[in-house]
């Protein structure tokens, strides 16, 4: 296992600005700055998974952890930033890396040296922080928790009432207040829990006053543990929502172990592909996005009685749930290329349960046990991940079960759908729209306003409902005039002679969208591609030209009107750039894909595209890849830290543009 390199946090900058997660399997998380501050409201030591109605809940807002040393000086471990003054950590050096995707800090106080690490309980809502004193004197862990129970969407100035309740347990404590399930806390280590209750007001979340939503909240601590830690010696404190008896079953040093155990044989699944340093991390990064969908029971009892385990996949972190487009974008490479076809089956027949209308859910809110369906697109990326994942199988008894299902959302595409998806029987070509609703992958919407409604006929949409039709045809031996009517059409009615490249969107209005967007290198790239192979090269070097960057591609060409070159601002600033210019680092698989039609003898420069996203891995938010950049240098990272489909597509084409360490994808 190859750990990431040890980092001098040397400047307040990168102790507030770089962040770290860790996730648990459920959809739950811890995560923050380096430094320790709450910068989002999203950040937390224990964000908890809960069943429905709750959700994901913050249960664990800030740690005020410090050290007192045998001259009674307290020295702060973690930052905190008030309204009207900031405290900073104390410590003369702070070091910080991942050590198999796990966050380890080290602090260098006087002369002691202390080591920090967290980790969660796989399956569970357990949070485990643990503290290793290598320096030869004796000083105390001084650790306090600060609380305010909410939703994690609930904004940060949420009334905070002074109702807690602590209680002791013959195993440690409990922290209560409904209607919530009770916090436990414990240690594994004899310490003393000193009731003394603190208020902080007017905490500082400056990302959220970035973002233009409130950035002041209250704060409010029953107490703190107190601990003497001699040299040598660890402590480790648990934070759960988890009944006792179940946080009775390991001690900390034994979830640890498993959790490291459990790496151990994602990355042995994985092999010979985790021996390459970068695609390691992100086999450690594609798992926190698989998860157990703890609030669809039904899920649980459907799957369980096939002898599977229903999974699903969370979009990004800190705020997405799972979504039926990113799901099936990011299956192939959080799954496959990863060697674990058996959580890609589970995902997959997850999702075909949920099939209405000829429809897969867009989302699922988070807390709830029903999606929502306001997608034209996700339903066709699930053909796409189901041919990825019987291709790469050979599971044909799974095919045989997806055909009839298949077979019923074409005929419900002919007949015609939801939101005003259908075929147009004149040309083949699929449109969709509806006032209201954003039904492709550019779904920005504020209030009422869709930033790019894209009705019509779009460009990315026939190309994969194309592919569906072809890939139906391969499977049942059935041929379909409507798959030639469709290609012929979208090549006759897509082609912008004067611009070398296809038009976004057409009949819709009129006048077809000449706006220069990645979305038509999904007529190459995809297995069965529906543009005409004449035209492919002036299609991808212009988008080489005009869209590609360090990150990714842009989602509109900076020549446009609409464009904006930064994500930023208040969420109508900020939806108002998402699909208009915004750079998408998924966006670089399909390039990739098309690329390498094009020019087969171009791998090495193919390599190239992904050289800065490879530096990003380790400088935003540790070990993963962030779901968004700003347009233009310096191209900041923004949105999601964590996003699934940007890691899956970058893993994904690694794999592919190195088949030398990669030989079982």
């Amino acid at each position: 296992m190859r750990d990431n390199p040890t980092k001098l946090l040397s400047s307040d900058e990168r102790l507030l600005y770089q962040e770290w997660i860790v996730t648990n399997g459920l959809g739950g998380y811890a995560c923050g700055s380096l430094g320790g501050a709450p910068m989002r409201k999203y950040n937390a030591l224990l964000v908890a998974a809960l069943k429905a109605p709750f959700g994901r809940t913050v249960m664990l807002n800030y740690l005020a952890d410090s050290i007192i040393l045998p001259d009674n000086r307290e020295v702060s471990l973690s930052h905190l930033r008030l309204k009207e003054k900031n405290e900073y950590v104390s410590s003369e050096e702070i070091e910080f890396k991942l050590e198999q995707n796990l966050p380890v800090w080290r602090y260098h106080v006087n002369g002691y040296i202390l080591e920090k690490r967290i980790w969660m309980s796989h399956g569970q809502n357990t949070t485990y922080i643990s503290y290793d004193l290598t320096s030869k004197e004796p000083i105390k862990i001084k650790w306090r928790p600060y609380l305010n129970f909410r939703p994690t969407e609930l904004e940060v100035n949420a009334q905070l009432e002074d109702d807690y309740i602590v209680q002791s347990h013959k195993l440690g404590y409990e922290i209560s207040k409904a209607p919530f399930p009770s916090l436990k806390f414990d240690s594994d280590k004899k310490s003393f829990f000193c009731i003394d209750s603190q208020r902080l007001d007017e905490v500082f979340y400056e990302i959220e006053e970035r973002r233009g939503y409130e950035y002041f909240g209250s704060l409010i601590s029953p107490g703190y543990f107190l601990t003497d830690l001699l040299p040598g010696e660890k402590i480790t404190y648990t934070i759960s929502t988890e009944e006792w008896q179940t946080l009775e079953a390991m001690n900390p040093y034994e979830a640890l172990i498993a959790e490291k155990q459990r790496q151990k044989s994602l990355l042995k699944a994985a092999n010979p592909l985790s021996y390459s340093k970068t695609a390691n991390k992100l086999i450690l990064a594609a798992d926190q996005f698989i998860i157990t969908p703890i609030s669809r029971e039904n899920d649980a009892v459907r799957l369980k009685a096939l002898g599977e385990i229903p999974c699903s996949i969370i979009a990004g972190y800190p705020w997405f749930t799972d979504w039926g487009r990113d799901t099936m974008i990011s299956l192939e490479g959080l799954t496959l290329t990863t060697g674990r076809p058996q959580i890609a089956k589970s995902i997959l027949r997850t999702f075909a349960f949920y099939i209405r209308d000829g429809l897969i859910p867009n989302m699922f809110p988070d807390g709830k046990s029903q999606g929502l369906y306001h997608t034209a697109d996700a339903t066709l990326w699930f053909f796409h991940a189901v041919d990825r994942y019987v291709t790469l199988t050979g599971d044909d008894d799974f095919l045989e079960f997806m055909i009839p299902k298949f077979q019923h959302i074409i005929e419900r595409h002919l007949k015609g759908t939801l939101f005003g998806i259908k075929v147009d029987p004149s040309d083949g070509l699929l449109i969709q729209g509806e006032e209201g609703y954003q039904l492709t992958w550019m779904d920005a919407k504020v209030k009422d306003w869709v930033v790019t409604p894209r009705r019509g006929k779009n460009v990315e949409i026939n190309a994969l409902w194309y592919n569906a039709l072809k890939l139906m045809e391969l499977w049942t031996g059935v041929t379909n005039d409507i798959t030639k009517l469709c290609y012929q059409s979208f090549n006759e009615k897509f082609w912008f002679e004067s611009g070398g490249y296809l038009y976004d969107v057409i009949d819709f209005e009129g006048t077809p969208d000449t706006a220069l967007r990645p979305n038509q290198i999904l007529a190459i790239s995809l297995r069965f591609p529906i543009l005409q192979n004449n035209r492919w090269q002036s299609v991808v070097d212009i988008a080489h030209k005009e869209l590609l960057t360090k990150y990714g591609l842009k989602t509109l060409a900076s020549s446009h009107p609409d464009y904006k070159s930064s994500y930023d601002g208040n969420l109508w600033a900020r939806d108002a750039a998402y699909h208009q210019g915004t750079v998408w680092p998924w966006l670089i698989g399909p390039f990739v894909d098309a690329w390498l039609k094009v020019y087969p003898d171009k791998l090495e420069e193919a390599k190239d595209f992904l050289i800065h996203l490879e530096n990003h891995i380790d400088d935003h938010c540790a070990g993963t890849i962030s779901e968004i950049f700003d347009a233009e240098d310096p191209f900041h990272a923004r949105g999601c830290f964590a996003q699934a489909w940007s890691v899956a597509e970058y893993l994904r084409v690694y794999a592919k543009l190195h088949p030398d360490i990669s030989s079982h994808v």
